[in-house]
């Protein structure tokens, strides 16, 4: 399988690339920064520079070209300022999502965030409120696409190794979990077009990721 992931040099993203290339796939990062295409590399991936803030959807499905999957693991992330939280978080996921339609990769796999559908409400700073805005415009934006997506909302981040335990369902609860298993969890759903047109949270929990998806 080929998996081109968006935002390439993500803590998500190089753990998603190190497990794919460990059971013989083919992971492609797309980086804004040279500096580094070596540790995606290290990784096991192939890194393309690009930078999806002053790309176009046209650049951007050349890279995706027989890609059998696409993942969007971008993000502006904390102290970013709040024009790069539209930028990227919106409008970087959703030329990432058109360009997988005009490249004809249907499986499209995109990283959300809890909180994202009540962000209006939400009693979070001005800036966390802005980044769910921007999470939440990206989701309708894939949901009306003609793709084979799936939107995963993880709980709260952690560094913590992980446990290959898991609780996924459209509703969880708030909870944390580490990146490895997020990283884990995406391989799973790569494997799983079942799960396309679900928007869906994991946190940790007590069931195995290879039998996650069948309690759904």
């Amino acid at each position: 399988m080929r998996v081109v992931i968006a935002g390439g040099h993500g803590q998500i993203a190089l753990k998603l690339e190190k497990l794919l290339s460990a059971r013989g796939d083919q992971a492609v990062g797309i980086v804004r920064n040279p500096g580094h295409i070596a540790d995606l590399e290290a990784a096991g991936a192939e890194a393309v520079v690009l930078d999806l803030e002053k790309s176009d959807v046209d650049a951007v499905a050349k890279m995706l070209d027989g890609a059998d999957a696409a993942v969007f693991a971008a993000g502006a992330g904390p102290g970013s300022g709040t024009a790069r939280k539209d930028t990227v978080d919106r409008a970087a996921a959703e030329l990432f999502a058109a360009a997988s339609e005009r490249a004809g990769v249907r499986r499209h796999v995109q990283v959300g965030s809890m909180g994202a559908d009540k962000w209006e409400t939400a009693d979070v700073p001005d800036d966390f409120r802005i980044y769910l805005k921007a999470k939440k415009a990206a989701e309708d934006d894939l949901r009306a696409r003609d793709l084979d997506w799936t939107i995963l909302r993880p709980g709260q981040l952690t560094d913590d190794e992980g446990t290959g335990k898991v609780l996924i369902a459209e509703s969880t609860g708030r909870g944390p979990i580490p990146r490895q298993d997020v990283a884990a969890i995406l391989v799973a759903l790569l494997d799983a077009p079942s799960t396309a047109g679900r928007v869906l949270e994991a946190i940790s929990g007590d069931t195995a990721i290879s039998q996650a998806f069948s309690a759904l």
